[in-house]
């Protein structure tokens, strides 16, 4: 039902947005003279603005904030898209387009670093891949059509929507985080009481055994009584029968390039490959046509076929296995998800896929805020949710950085020395959090960390919003919406 509740939550701030724009677009659109928002200064869409590469304050800032977000963002599994794009545009100079570029390429790198990190990791508590490829295929289809859509749709909505839909979602999907945090933290609690138990119990038990050898030793030594020894092992080991015992032989340990081995799945990961190809292709081939041209919508259209083939596929499936298992009274779910893979929930997850999608496009986020908490709602422990979350957003913000870079949208050397901010905190932030879960025995930190970076991000983009739509208005410059293929 929570679930449920924050994907209600999401369609509702969405379809009121779609609605304002088939309702009050802009009748005048189809004129760019008309347009005054094309030449905001707040929403430049022309106008490169790229400061260059040199030692200053405005550098040593921007890779600090650039650091900390990226270690924060891969952990919680969201990118931290939210946080780049106000510091490249406030801190380093950036104009908003460019800014949002270079966001990508820091978002591509740290995720490439974490999973490069997730791969060399076993599973905290199965013998199974930490990445959950079942839901990898499951989402990333219907979140890079969903991001290609909301792409398409962030030139139609004014800023003032964006803006509104940024609070709205991320203080939204970061209040829910945070619930879920505190739960997770008191089973937490309550876990670590009864082990705490148990291990007093395993102590307790080994010196009693301690005492019971050193009687029987002194029995048989002295050659007493060999029945009474015999009755004092059978009451002793009776007593001891429910302890813990030690393995004769102790349990294989993996190394990590065995690790490595295990949790690559080539078959699955060629199928993600080549999806990622597919839309990368048609993203080309659509940019050298004319804007709204039959080609141009023939290309666009083809990208539903390809989603909609690759999920049907994995939800037949998840749909089969899953019965399978129900008839023979086989509880365990199939894949890290604990939801019954029922076609209402299929639908469900398609639907929150677009809608991730949707929204990360047209606010330009990469839609991985929507994803990370998504996984936690449907049960996937936060260490799968994060590495997932952080694999499938490797594919859409890759796509992106592609496509910006054949649009010439970001300076080369700026672009590679955030990036490689990004890499080694991406790197880094993953191995002091995953050593702090060992240690302190708190996976919930995943969850807070989200919710924080989400916050964080509703924080810095909102009021950088909420400034400049007030700055618009002053300036009494257009705030409706704009026709599509006027604006594209």
């Amino acid at each position: 039902m929570a679930t449920r509740g924050l994907v209600l939550y999401l369609l509702s701030g969405f379809s009121v947005a779609v609605l304002s724009t088939i309702i009050f677009v802009d009748k005048n659109a189809g004129d760019p003279s008309n347009n005054i928002l094309l030449s905001s200064p707040h929403m430049s869409t022309t106008e490169k603005v790229w400061p260059k590469l040199e030692l200053s304050w405005r550098l040593a800032l921007a890779t600090v904030i650039g650091f900390l977000g990226s270690a924060c963002g891969t952990v919680g599994g969201v990118g931290g898209g939210g946080i780049f794009v106000p510091m490249l545009t406030l801190i380093v100079g950036f104009d908003t387009k460019s800014a949002a570029a270079i966001s990508k390429c820091m978002i591509m790198g740290a995720s490439a670093s974490s999973v490069w990190y997730n791969l060399r990791v076993p599973h905290p508590t199965k013998e199974v891949p930490i990445i959950d490829y079942d839901l990898a295929l499951l989402f990333q289809p219907m979140l890079m059509l969903g991001i290609t859509i909301g792409v398409a749709l962030s030139v139609v909505f004014p800023y003032w929507l964006i803006t509104v839909l940024i609070i709205i979602l991320f203080l939204g999907t970061s209040t829910r985080s945070v619930f879920k945090g505190i739960e997770m933290w008191k089973e937490e609690t309550i876990l670590k009481k009864e082990m705490a138990k148990q291990q007093e119990t395993v102590v307790n038990s080994r010196g009693e055994r301690k005492i019971l050898r050193q009687i029987i030793h002194l029995i048989f030594v002295n050659n007493f009584f060999y029945v009474l020894g015999f009755v004092v092992i059978f009451l002793g080991y009776a007593v001891l029968v429910d302890t813990e015992y030690e393995p004769l032989v102790p349990k294989e340990e993996k190394s990590e390039f065995q690790t490595m081995c295990f949790n690559l799945k080539w078959k699955r990961l060629l199928v993600l490959v080549l999806v990622w190809a597919s839309f990368l292709l048609l993203q080309v081939f659509k940019n050298d046509v004319a804007v709204c041209s039959t080609w141009y919508w023939v290309l666009f259209c083809l990208q539903f076929p390809i989603a909609l083939a690759v999920f049907g596929h994995e939800s037949v499936k998840l749909y089969k296995e899953h019965k399978e298992r129900v008839s023979t009274g086989n509880t365990m779910s199939i894949c890290e998800a604990s939801i019954a893979w029922t076609p209402m929930h299929i639908a469900f997850c398609a639907l929150c896929g677009i809608i991730g999608g949707t929204v990360g496009g047209l606010l330009g986020s990469g839609g991985g805020f929507i994803l990370g908490p998504l996984l936690l709602e449907i049960g996937v422990i936060p260490q799968v949710a994060s590495a997932t979350a952080t694999f499938v957003m490797l594919f859409s913000s890759s796509l992106s950085v592609v496509e910006f870079y054949l649009l010439k949208r970001f300076p080369i050397p700026y672009a590679l020395y955030l990036m490689a901010v990004s890499v080694l905190a991406g790197f880094w932030g993953q191995f002091f959090i995953r050593k702090l879960i060992t240690i302190l025995r708190r996976a919930s930190l995943i969850v807070f960390i989200l919710s924080g970076v989400i916050f964080a991000s509703a924080l810095t983009m909102g009021v950088i919003g909420i400034e400049s739509s007030i700055e618009m208005i002053k300036n009494h410059e257009f705030m409706g919406f704009l026709g599509f293929c006027s604006s594209q």
